[in-house]
C-alpha cells in the first residue's frame, strides 16, 4: 500500500541520484557479459562521473585495456539501502550506462543514460541535469541521524504520527523514520502484510545538521499540539496480545 498523504516537497530525481551516488558504498558493474561486484571501490567526481578502482587481474579492467578505443559499454548499479532496519529496506536503485576508459591504473566512467528506479516508479534522469546536480546537504549524515531517531528517541517517532492522517495509520503494526533530507522526514508505516510512507515537510529547507535539529524540534512541536495517535496505540495493543 503506498502512502494516503498528499507528497510534499521533495528532492529532484538529479539531486536523489547524485545522493544515492554519494553516499553507496558499493557497486555492480556488468560488462561484457560478466557481473562484478566492489566495495568501498569507486569515488564520484564533481561532474557524476564514477572512478573506479579495480584489482590488476580484474576481467572488467582487462576488457578496458583490449577494448576498441578502450571504452568498452557497462552498466553500473547502486542500491540505496534504509539505514533502519524495516521491511522493503531497498529504497532505490540506480543505473548508470556509459563508457569505461583506462586511467592511471584505474578505470573512469562516463554515463550516458541515468535511471533512478525508486517505489513510484523509474525515471531517466537528464544528464545535463545529473552532471549539474549535488547531493542532499544531509545525505552523508543520515544514516547516522536516523538510527539515532529510531534508537534513542522511539518516543520522538511516536509522538510524529500525530501527524499523520488517522487513515495512514489504519492498521498500523509499527512506524520507523525511513528517510530524510533537507525538505522533511519520510515514515514508513507498516502493516501485517503491506506498508506505506508519509512525509512530514520541514517549514523550510535545511542546509546542515545544526538547520535539521531545529526543522525536527519545530515538527516534533506540532506533533505536541496534536492530538493523540489512538489508531497506532490500538493497534499497538491488539497486536500485544
Amino acid at each position: 500500500m503506498g502512502d494516503t498523504q498528499d507528497w510534499t516537497a521533495a528532492p529532484g530525481a538529479a539531486e536523489r541520484a547524485r545522493s544515492v551516488l554519494a553516499v553507496a558504498w558499493s557497486c555492480a558493474v556488468t560488462a561484457d557479459g560478466a557481473r562484478e561486484e566492489y566495495v568501498g571501490a569507486h569515488a564520484v567526481t564533481d561532474d557524476g562521473a564514477v572512478r573506479l578502482a579495480v584489482p590488476d587481474d580484474s576481467a572488467l579492467l582487462t576488457a578496458a585495456v583490449c577494448a576498441p578505443r578502450q571504452e568498452p559499454s557497462a552498466v553500473l548499479e547502486f542500491a540505496d539501502v534504509a539505514p533502519v532496519p524495516l521491511r522493503g529496506r531497498i529504497r532505490a536503485r540506480l543505473y548508470l550506462a556509459g563508457w569505461f576508459a583506462a586511467d592511471a591504473g584505474e578505470l573512469l566512467f562516463r554515463p550516458t543514460r541515468v535511471v533512478l528506479r525508486q517505489s513510484s516508479g523509474a525515471v531517466v534522469v537528464d544528464l545535463d541535469e545529473f552532471a549539474a546536480a549535488r547531493p542532499d546537504p544531509l545525505a552523508g549524515a543520515e544514516a547516522r541521524l536516523l538510527t539515532h531517531l529510531a534508537d534513542a528517541h522511539p518516543d520522538a517517532v511516536e509522538r510524529l504520527t500525530r501527524l499523520v492522517r488517522p487513515e495512514s495509520l489504519h492498521a498500523a503494526t509499527r512506524v520507523l523514520p525511513l528517510a530524510v533530507d533537507r525538505h522533511g522526514l519520510t515514515l514508513r508505516i507498516e502493516r501485517t502484510r503491506a506498508h506505506g510512507d508519509v512525509r512530514l515537510p520541514f517549514h523550510t529547507p535545511a542546509d546542515d545538521v545544526t538547520q535539521l535539529t531545529e526543522r525536527m524540534h519545530a515538527l516534533l512541536a506540532q506533533a505536541s499540539a496534536a492530538g493523540c495517535p489512538r489508531a497506532l496505540q490500538r493497534q499497538r495493543a491488539d497486536g500485544d496480545r
